[in-house]
């Protein structure tokens, strides 16, 4: 089995870090172009909940209160714009357009914006460092569907890009294999990891040893098992890396390449070494390029991101 994509990834994003002057304001601010290259390696979709619920631009700033975004679908919290009127149904409508317009793109994540009423995730203000009553109503929904989510925040910084991308790259390469053999699993589990163990030890361990168990058995292993298996994978692929444990691995996993491929990349420095994130994460695109061109496993980033273009 190949570790290796070649389809280019989709991408729902928020139209207001898209370049789109969609804003209650008036504004908009394209965060994609920080991705420089990269920004062409991906098929967007760009949607706005609030342009789609009808209010407008420019509009009345609107306000999440009585509850999160999932009270809001249960009929608990309300939308109200600061002038003090409702505006449940168009938000509503406007969430449920931009949902199905990101289903029929088939979208393989979303970038969304951070501190909306109606996008943000893990806060809905932007006032005074507040966190509001998150997730927003449009984050909810993609919080329930389970589609995997991104901070625009993070593609102004390279080193949380570069983790972002490695991962989203797994997680839509496992989704896409059918697990279905001992062998398979076995296969899989071993391109994934030592980049499962470097986002979250524990729990890597414990899947781990719950994978250990299943390849060990000798009775049968049932669809279910395997879904679960598969399920636990790209939950632990959601979850961001912590900056140490990428220096950390970035060397050893170097040092394993070097030997194993005899591949060697001028300028990468040993975890105690000091340097900002911007040269960590050209020190692992150095060695992503290189595994790439000889097509072979780099631990760190296991699977090859080669779209067609």
């Amino acid at each position: 089995m190949d570790n290796l994509l070649q389809r280019k990834l989709r991408l729902g994003i928020a139209a207001c870090q898209f370049g789109s002057k969609v804003r209650y304001n008036g504004k908009g601010i394209d965060l994609s172009q920080h991705l420089g290259r990269d920004r062409g390696q991906f098929i967007w979709t760009p949607v706005c909940p609030e342009i789609m619920s009808g209010m407008g631009v420019p509009r009345a700033s609107i306000k999440l209160s009585g509850g999160n975004g999932f009270d809001f679908w249960n009929g608990k919290a309300n939308i109200k714009n600061k002038d003090g009127e409702n505006k449940n149904d168009m938000i509503k409508k406007g969430a449920i357009a931009c949902f199905e317009t990101l289903e029929r793109a088939d979208i393989d994540a979303y970038i969304f914006m951070e501190g909306s009423p109606s996008c943000g995730v893990y806060r809905t203000s932007l006032k005074n460092q507040r966190l509001g009553n998150p997730p927003g109503v449009f984050g909810a929904l993609l919080l329930e569907k389970g589609v995997f989510l991104i901070s625009s925040i993070d593609l102004q910084s390279p080193i949380r890009w570069w983790d972002w991308k490695r991962r989203l790259v797994a997680f839509v390469w496992i989704k896409e294999q059918n697990i279905d053999s001992k062998e398979i699993l076995k296969d899989i589990w071993d391109k994934v990891k030592y980049v499962l163990y470097e986002l979250h030890e524990e729990e890597a361990q414990a899947l781990r040893d719950r994978i250990r168990e299943v390849l060990s058995s000798t009775e049968f292993i049932s669809d279910e098992t395997y879904s679960a298996l598969k399920i636990s994978i790209l939950n632990l692929l959601r979850k961001p890396a912590k900056l140490d444990n990428i220096k950390k691995c970035l060397w050893a996993n170097y040092l394993e390449l070097k030997q194993r491929e005899n591949i060697e990349v001028k300028d990468i420095f040993e975890p105690h070494t000091l340097r900002n994130m911007t040269h960590i994460a050209q020190e692992l695109l150095g060695i992503e390029i290189e595994a790439r061109k000889k097509n072979i496993l780099f631990r760190s980033s296991p699977i090859n991101y080669k779209p067609d273009r």
